[in-house]
């Protein structure tokens, strides 16, 4: 078992929402799936609880029963190889009512906030300098999906 894993409370979407995110996800799974008794804030059988895993990250999604939102504040961040990568994640994550953010940012149809980053934006922000630096964050803040052809142009100029 993780030391840590995230936990999302949604009001009623938590079977609904692990179901998207094990398909928008590959090496992705519904591992348990738990339901409300007698006791709680939902009627006895709702689902409580569903522990989910997405590239052997766990996660668990449950029903609270209460109209409380996510916030940009915390996302998941998904480190993507190729161009490719990025615009597939990218058309999942916003389709059937997410949302386009900024520098990277997507929000689901749940309101989660996903950042959809190239693994070698890391290398490109710290290996050259400031003025590197500077250069493909100009580039960056510019974008709503991040095109790694243009921040290694912008990398490569600064």
């Amino acid at each position: 078992m993780q030391k840590i894993s995230p936990c999302l409370l949604l009001n009623d979407q938590a079977e609904e929402a692990a179901k998207f995110y094990t398909s928008t996800f590959k090496n992705s799974k519904i591992k348990a799936v738990t339901h409300y008794g007698d006791h709680g804030p939902m009627p006895k059988g709702t689902v409580l609880s569903v522990v989910f895993d997405i590239e052997g990250q766990e996660f668990m999604a449950v029903n609270g029963g209460s109209d409380i939102e996510f916030t940009p504040a915390v996302s998941m961040m998904i480190h993507c190889k190729t161009q490719g990568e990025i615009d597939e994640m990218w058309d999942r994550l916003t389709r059937d009512g997410g949302a386009e953010i900024q520098c990277g940012w997507v929000r689901d149809k749940y309101g989660l906030a996903w950042q959809v980053v190239p693994e070698i934006l890391n290398d490109l922000l710290t290996k050259g300098g400031p003025s590197k630096t500077n250069s493909v964050m100009n580039a960056v803040v510019k974008m709503k999906k991040l095109d790694i052809a243009t921040m290694q142009k912008a990398y490569d100029a600064g």
